[in-house]
């Protein structure tokens, strides 16, 4: 008999990272199940917290001062023993605490208990008699009947013009009742019908490779256009004839809307979906869903991945490279290693699909630990658009110092001409990127990030995209007093002014982060582009992937440059997937599709196979620097990154624990340290920042080891000095 419970405390203190041992009292031994969340007494005071139960014990050696569980806060376990086994997982692999990985698994609105409930009006059946047969009496009645459990007493009073009085006699006498009931708060809408397409033979031999094969996990890689979607929907159709479930992961909010039109209208409207957009009561009403289960399909973004499906058959990750999949937040975790493990313990398949697979995820595949599958056509036999790259350097050459090169210019203009629809992309929000003076060189800058304002035309302000800090855009150079203050760069918002400007005829959208706060924006920006209430798309790279547009005939690459030139490892690999992305997105229906891509380094590799959709010649050249440099996918990376306001507290801090670590690392052949150094970004939010990098064969013990070791070094600065750690980051900056 389980007397008593190994639990984790709701306490993000990091010296509170480990199990503690309950006794459960008799009257609970039947109740308590791992993965309850149960209150229990803590610290000297006893004060009463949430704890989880972890694991069970019918004895332990020391049983002095010891303190019981007092009650469960739920009928059932949040935690399923996958969840349970996912969380020590998560803690070996992320570095993370308990907690951080309970959290991850069960959203803050589970724990809120956020359900609705409201009391409806019923009609009992009881017949009016005497004196209650009357009109009024009796239009109640009809109303009633007509809208049965439709409305609170409340409601039908105003939206009828009701007397309450004449509610509540009928309610006193019996005639009527109210009852509470739960409403359910996901997405009801009723969606056209997606019919079941015939697939072609690339795709139907690759659902009979996922369907036939043994092994678990598929990269799929599929060009642009070649009909990805509908072989995941083929597979789920497959999973639901066995009565199992499905997870399909899409990396931004933006693409949600497309996926939800297409599954729904394929298999109604019964299907989950999970975002950060939705309100807490939205998501635990979703999250309810999947646990009753009363959902058998989930769409949504990463935090989808840990939904509790019980029967899980199937995870699909769309746009597999996609960095969106990697959580910047604690616990750091990567939604397709997620998805691996689940895969794994749970016996289910895993897709891993893109037309631009990241480099780790490729190289797995070449090297047999995962299967290979491929479709070279597009679906409908539509061609790939011809990709044109067009030299800025010769432009300017030209006299052209217009952010559109004379090419495209002319495309657009044609484009327009016969009614077709344009997508302009530019990996850059805002008006311009940069605000300075012409006469002393002086850079508006964020006064509280080591990083540059953004100009913002409609308000006239200049906005910090990493804190958001908003300051009033000046004239005057406060460091010289010169009036040459000149906007230089170009952001999404000045490519819609511009393009408004010479194309005055066109109706344009613009999306990006500013146009997309409000919880519908992604939607109300697709389904107008796709019923052609506009004529040019500008954005970020949240149109740069699998969106669908047919009558979209071409795609202009604004400055191919801007992700080439971070200081990142994977900066090229990074400028490949977004102008092939955004490429893919030209000629998807009938009409040919062209791409202009405007660069002012088109000799650089990534630029020019992309220009031909040669991903092989991509990877080939890519993998030869990583390689020669140690990289991954032949390394692993960690990343440690302390930050305070204290900038010599901070400096004086790393730089000790920096001569400690190199001694530690000293020890291992196959592990390089670098630094401490600044960030690239040196400060954010008022906070300095400094950067330790551990590069090599890094065990799961070696990390351990480093990470008990810094907070450890840092115990007596915690309040000034904050700790970030990272296993295989997306970015060094």
């Amino acid at each position: 008999m389980n007397k008593f419970a190994g639990i984790i405390i709701d306490n993000d203190s990091i010296q509170l990272d480990r199990i503690f041992t309950y006794g459960i009292p008799e009257e609970l031994i039947s109740s308590v199940k791992l993965g309850h969340r149960v209150k229990v007494p803590f610290g000297f005071n006893n004060k009463i917290i949430d704890g989880y139960v972890l694991e069970f014990y019918s004895d332990i050696a020391e049983i002095n001062n010891l303190k019981y569980i007092k009650s469960v806060c739920e009928d059932y376990p949040l935690l399923r023993d996958a969840d349970l086994e996912l969380v020590r997982i998560m803690r070996e692999n992320y570095l993370c605490t308990y907690l951080e990985g309970i959290k991850a698994i069960i959203p803050s609105a589970v724990t809120k208990g956020l359900s609705k409930k409201v009391s409806e009006v019923l009609y009992t059946g009881k017949e009016l008699y005497g004196k209650y047969l009357k009109e009024g009496y009796i239009s109640i009645l009809k109303l009633v009947q007509e809208n049965n459990g439709k409305y609170n007493k409340n409601e039908l009073a105003k939206n009828y013009n009701i007397s309450l009085s004449s509610l509540n006699t009928m309610l006193k006498h019996g005639f009527l009742t109210q009852e509470k009931v739960i409403i359910e708060r996901f997405n009801a809408r009723e969606f056209e019908a997606y019919d079941e397409k015939v697939l072609n033979k690339e795709q139907q031999s690759v659902v009979d490779s996922v369907l036939n094969s043994k092994d678990n996990v598929f990269l799929l890689h599929g060009v642009t256009g070649s009909g990805k979607t509908e072989v995941y929907m083929n597979l789920v159709r497959n999973m639901l004839n066995i009565d199992k479930e499905s997870i399909i992961l899409v990396p931004e909010i933006s693409l949600t809307p497309q996926m939800i039109e297409r599954f729904k209208g394929r298999f109604g409207r019964d299907i989950c979906i999970f975002h950060s957009k939705l309100s807490d009561g939205e998501r635990y009403d979703e999250w309810m869903r999947v646990k009753e289960g009363r959902v058998k399909v989930a769409i949504g973004a990463r935090s989808a991945v840990f939904l509790p499906f019980n029967n899980l058959g199937l995870i699909v990750i769309d746009e597999e490279h996609e960095n969106s999949y990697k959580s910047d937040s604690d616990p750091k975790y990567n939604a397709r290693e997620i998805a691996e493990i689940r895969c794994s313990k749970e016996h289910c398949k895993l897709i891993l699909g893109s037309a631009t697979p990241s480099v780790e995820t490729f190289y797995k595949a070449v090297s047999g630990k995962i299967d290979y599958l491929s479709i070279r056509s597009r679906a409908d036999n539509a061609l790939m658009p011809e990709v044109d790259i067009i030299d800025m350097r010769e432009e300017l050459n030209s006299d052209n110092r217009s952010i559109l090169s004379r090419r495209l210019y002319n495309e657009i203009q044609e484009c327009l001409a016969k009614k077709e629809q344009v997508i302009l992309f530019l990996n850059r929000r805002g008006f311009s990127s940069f605000v300075s003076c012409r006469k002393c060189g002086f850079v508006f800058k964020c006064q509280s990030c080591d990083i540059s304002l953004t100009y913002h035309h409609e308000n006239h302000m200049l906005h910090c995209h990493y804190c958001g800090k908003r300051e009033r855009a000046k004239s005057i150079c406060p460091s010289c007093g010169s009036k040459y203050v000149k906007f230089f760069g170009v952001g999404t918002e000045k490519v819609e002014q511009e393009i408004n400007r010479f194309f005055p005829q066109a109706k344009t959208l613009r999306m990006d982060f500013d146009t997309t706060r409000k919880k519908n924006s992604y939607e109300d920006i697709y389904r107008s582009f796709k019923e052609g209430k506009a004529d040019i798309l500008i954005g970020t790279q949240m149109i740069a992937k699998g969106l669908d547009f047919k009558n979209v005939t071409l795609v202009g690459v604004i400055a191919a440059d801007l992700t080439l030139n971070l200081p990142d490892f994977r900066a090229a690999e990074r400028t490949f997937q977004l102008i092939t992305q955004v490429s893919g997105r030209a000629g998807r229906g009938d009409k040919p599709g062209k791409v202009i891509v405007q660069t002012y380094s088109p000799e650089n590799y990534s630029i020019k196979y992309s220009a031909t959709n040669d991903y092989l010649g991509f990877y080939t050249e890519e993998i030869k620097l990583r390689e020669d440099m140690n990289y991954p996918p032949f390394s692993q990376i960690m990343s440690i990154t302390l930050s305070s306001k204290d900038e010599n507290l901070l400096i004086k801090n790393i730089q000790n624990i920096g001569i400690l670590l190199k001694n530690k690392v000293s020890e291992y052949d196959k592990i390089d340290m670098l630094g401490p150094v600044p960030c690239s970004i040196s400060k954010i939010k008022d906070m300095y920042r400094w950067q330790i990098i551990f590069k090599g064969d890094l065990t799961k013990e070696f990390c351990f080891s480093i990470r008990n070791m810094v907070y450890e070094l840092l115990k007596d600065n915690y309040n000034h000095i904050r700790i970030s750690i990272d296993v295989n980051p997306n970015t060094l900056m």
